[in-house]
């Protein structure tokens, strides 16, 4: 993912995530993208200002034979493919696993992706609500 698409795509979850914090009628977003190793899904940390807000996530890997992680944390973490808040994980396509999350527990983190199992590109979809 080229640098200017990935801040890009970094400020619209950040801005995704604050939107959401505060809304109760919020709508779902979900990405879609295709990992080999690991994938940065926001570039900058996360930073949630409202209180008592909840975030639900479901993810899903959609390639058979991987099973890919949801993570939250530093930089360095993501840059060492260390997933130090795991906020979900993925049983291969048809599973969907939903994650509910106070959204201050991410506060200052990185959300990404890690492939655990599999050696070939794994496609995932991510939902935030």
């Amino acid at each position: 993912m080229p640098t200017l698409n990935r801040k890009s795509f970094a400020a619209l979850i950040c801005g995704t995530v604050l939107a959401f914090a505060g809304s109760a009628r919020a709508q779902a977003m979900t990405i879609t993208g295709t990992v080999l190793h690991k994938y940065l899904l926001t570039g900058s940390a996360v930073s949630v200002t409202a209180t008592n807000a909840v975030l639900k996530i479901s993810f899903e890997t959609t390639t058979p034979g991987n099973n890919l992680a949801l993570c939250a944390g530093s930089a360095a973490d993501f840059s060492a493919g260390t997933c130090a808040m795991r906020l979900n994980d993925s049983g291969g396509p048809g599973f969907v696993f939903l994650t509910i999350v106070d959204a201050a527990s991410l506060n200052g983190k990185h959300l990404f992706v890690i492939q655990e199992v599999g050696i070939n590109p794994a496609s995932f979809r991510f939902t935030l609500e």
